[in-house]
C-alpha cells in the first residue's frame, strides 16, 4: 500500500518515479489479463467499497448516499465494465492496406502502452473522475499514480488506503498531497497527464509539463450554455435543466451554465424553472451545501453584484455555506455571473430574438466544454450546433453525453485539450505503432543507389 506518508516528500516521489520506470521495463502490466484484473478490481472497489464512498463523499461535499451512487459509483463502475468487455478488441493489431509501390509488404497498427501516467482529479466528482482516467490507463496498460484532490480529505484517504486493496498496488500508487505535490509531481516527467479542474488551474498543469514534454490531456470547464427555443416543450426541458444544474450543488463542469431562451416563451420557462427547481429541491429547503468558505464567498459576491433580477431562491447561509438554487433574469453580460463559470446553485436567464444574435452571444465567448439545445426542430438543433464550437453537445437533454462511454468526451480551446471515456480513453494513453512488414524477396539491386536511367525513370513514376 502507498500513503501520502511514503511518497509525498521529493525524494520519495522520485523514487516512486523510478520504481514504476522499473517496473514498465519488465512487462509486467502489458498483457491482457493484469489489465482484465485491474478492471475488475475497479468494479469489485465500487461494488464493495460504496456505503465507504458515500460517507467520504458525505463528508466533503454534503452529497447524499443515492447522489453518491448514482454519480461516483455508477458511472464509475460503468466505464470499468464497459472497457472490460471491450478490451480485447481494443488491444487487437490493426491491419493497414499498404500503397502498391510498397507491395508485397504487410501494415499494422499495433497499441502499446505509454509507460507511467499521471491522474490529477478534481474536489466535486472525487471517485468518478479519479477511476475514469485510470480506467484508461489501466485498459492500455500502464503504470498509474493517481493524485486526488486536498480539497475533498476524505475520499481522497479512502482512495489512498482503499483503492489500493483492489488493484497491483506495485503498478498503480495514489499520492495525496496539495498543489505543491502536483507540481512536484509533474515535474519527475510523466508518459502522460491526465487532469480534470478549472481553467486557471489547467494553465498551471500545462506550464508544470512542458519542462519535460509530458503530453497533457485537460478536461477543464467554462460557461456551457443552454439554448432553449420556442417549440421546445417547456415543462420537461425545466425538469432536465433544473435536475443538473442541482446535481452537486451545480459544482459540475459540464452543468448548464446560463439559458438562452427566445423571447416568446421566455417568461414561461422562468416559471417552469422556478416550479422545477422547487420540485427537485424540496427535501433540501435550507439550500445546497457549498464545498467550503472560497467557493461560497465566490459565489455570494456574484449573486450580490448582478444587475440581473432575482427571481428565484438566492438565499444565502453564510455560517453553513448554502444557497437556494437562484435563477437570475437578464444579468449584464460583463457582470461575474456571466464572465465566469459559476460552478455553483445560479441559473442566468436572457432572452434572444434570433439564431444569428444567440449563435453571435455564444461564439463571442470562450468555445464552452458542452452546448445544450431545447428544440422539437431538429434541423434548428441541428444548425445551431454545427454553428457553435463546444466540448460536447446534447439535444433536449443535458449532460448525460458523458455518461455514453462510446463518446469521446473533452474540451475545445479554453475548456480542455484531448479526450477519454471507452476507446477514447485507450487511444489517449496507448501509443499506435505503426509496423510495417517485408519479405526479404523480391528485392531489385536496381533501386539501390547508384542509379541508372531506367532506374531514376521507374522510381519517378512510382514514387
Amino acid at each position: 500500500m502507498t500513503t501520502e506518508t511514503e511518497t509525498a516528500t521529493t525524494d520519495g516521489l522520485a523514487d516512486m518515479m523510478a520504481t514504476l520506470r522499473g517496473l514498465c521495463r519488465t512487462g509486467r502490466t502489458r498483457g491482457y489479463d493484469w489489465r482484465i484484473r485491474q478492471l475488475e478490481g475497479i468494479e469489485r472497489f465500487c461494488a464493495q467499497e460504496e456505503k465507504a464512498i458515500a460517507e467520504a463523499l458525505a463528508a466533503d461535499l454534503g452529497r447524499p448516499a443515492f447522489d453518491a451512487w448514482f454519480a461516483d459509483v455508477a458511472s464509475s463502475a460503468a466505464e470499468a465494465r464497459f472497457a472490460r468487455k471491450h478490451l480485447r478488441s481494443w488491444m487487437r493489431p490493426v491491419k493497414q492496406r499498404l500503397p502498391m509501390v510498397q507491395a508485397p509488404g504487410k501494415a499494422r497498427i499495433q497499441y502499446e502502452p505509454l509507460g507511467v501516467v499521471l491522474v490529477i482529479a478534481p474536489w466535486n466528482y472525487p471517485v468518478y473522475l479519479a477511476l475514469g482516467p485510470l480506467v484508461a490507463a489501466v485498459a492500455a496498460g500502464n503504470c498509474v499514480v493517481v493524485k486526488p484532490s486536498e480539497l475533498a480529505p476524505a475520499t481522497s484517504r479512502l482512495l489512498a488506503e482503499v483503492l489500493v486493496r483492489y488493484v497491483d498496488a506495485d503498478a498503480i500508487r495514489v499520492v495525496e498531497g496539495d498543489g505543491a505535490t502536483t507540481q512536484e509531481l509533474l515535474a519527475l516527467g510523466f508518459d502522460h497527464a491526465l487532469f480534470t479542474g478549472g481553467t486557471e488551474v489547467g494553465r498551471k498543469i500545462m506550464a508544470g509539463a512542458a519542462p519535460s514534454l509530458t503530453p497533457v490531456t485537460l478536461e477543464l470547464g467554462g460557461k456551457s450554455p443552454v439554448i432553449v427555443t420556442a417549440d421546445a416543450d417547456l415543462g420537461v426541458t425545466a425538469r432536465r435543466i433544473a435536475w443538473v444544474k442541482t446535481m452537486n450543488s451545480g459544482q459540475t463542469c459540464i452543468a448548464p451554465d446560463y439559458v438562452l431562451v427566445e423571447e416568446s416563451v421566455k417568461e414561461a420557462l422562468i416559471a417552469e424553472l422556478s416550479t422545477a427547481l422547487t420540485a427537485v429541491t424540496r427535501d433540501r429547503p435550507d439550500g445546497l451545501p457549498i464545498v467550503n468558505d472560497r467557493q461560497y464567498d465566490r459565489l455570494a459576491s456574484a449573486l450580490k453584484a448582478t444587475k440581473g433580477e432575482i427571481v428565484h431562491g438566492g438565499q444565502l447561509d453564510d455560517r453553513r455555506c448554502r444557497i437556494t438554487p437562484a435563477l437570475v433574469i437578464d444579468p449584464d453580460l460583463d457582470e461575474p455571473a456571466m464572465t465566469e463559470e459559476i460552478f455553483g446553485p445560479i441559473l442566468p436567464i436572457l432572452g434572444y430574438r434570433s439564431q444569428r444574435e444567440v449563435i453571435d452571444l455564444v461564439n463571442a465567448r470562450p468555445k464552452p466544454l458542452a452546448l445544450y439545445v431545447f428544440a422539437k426542430d431538429t434541423a434548428v438543433a441541428d444548425r445551431l450546433i454545427e454553428a457553435i464550437p463546444a466540448g460536447g453537445a446534447v439535444v433536449n437533454h443535458v449532460a448525460i453525453h458523458c455518461l455514453v462511454p462510446s463518446l469521446p468526451f473533452g474540451g475545445v480551446g479554453a475548456s480542455g485539450m484531448g479526450a477519454y471515456h471507452g476507446e477514447w480513453g485507450f487511444w489517449t494513453l496507448s501509443h499506435r505503432k505503426a509496423v510495417v512488414t517485408k519479405p526479404f524477396k523480391p528485392d531489385p539491386r536496381m533501386f539501390y543507389p547508384p542509379y541508372g536511367k531506367v532506374a531514376r525513370g521507374l522510381m519517378r513514376r512510382l514514387f
